[in-house]
């Protein structure tokens, strides 16, 4: 447990002994003015009343806020996914497209020197695989970049989702 939790739980059970050690002075009935009347009461089981109620009510919004936590943890973790997926569609798409300009103009430039009675130039050619090399080298690091974002968000998601108390289900 916390050590939050416990000082409370010590809080509620010294006034449960206290109350129940001076129980005979709580029951010891009083007037009490409520404004407008006059009643006869007992003025420590009111006010054991009064603890009990702030106490629920307390309670009952700690589950509230927990539980809000939790929804919006599991919403922003499917916002995450449906970013991804939209991300991946995205990369892939730029990957087809690129691959087919460099297949229509690799044809253009086959075309061009089929065409020519000249010999394609080895320079050229050494020049365009170095390109294409490049290029390849640049596609792939920027996926590896995207995924390592990712990556990095995730784990910001699932370490402001570890701090949730104990029991409660994580959004994953």
């Amino acid at each position: 447990m916390k050590l939050r939790t416990i000082f409370l739980l010590l809080i509620l059970g010294a006034i449960a002994a206290f109350s129940a050690l001076n129980w005979s002075a709580f029951l010891a009935p009083t007037t009490l003015s409520l404004g407008l009347a006059d009643v006869q009461a007992p003025l420590g089981v009111v006010m054991l009343g009064v603890v009990a109620f702030i106490t629920a009510f307390f309670l009952i919004f700690v589950v509230y806020m927990q539980a809000s936590a939790l929804f919006d943890s599991r919403r922003n973790a499917q916002e995450l996914q449906l970013n991804r997926e939209l991300a991946d569609k995205a990369e892939a798409s730029r990957f087809t497209e690129l691959r087919s300009f460099l297949e229509v103009e690799l044809q253009k430039l086959a075309g061009r020197s089929a065409g020519s009675s000249v010999p394609a130039d080895p320079t050229i050619l050494a020049r365009l695989d170095r390109l294409e090399k490049e290029l390849l080298t640049a596609i792939e690091q920027s996926g590896n970049s995207l995924a390592a974002s990712m990556g990095e968000i995730e784990d910001r998601l699932e370490r402001n989702g570890s701090s949730l108390p104990p029991g409660q289900p994580s959004a994953y």
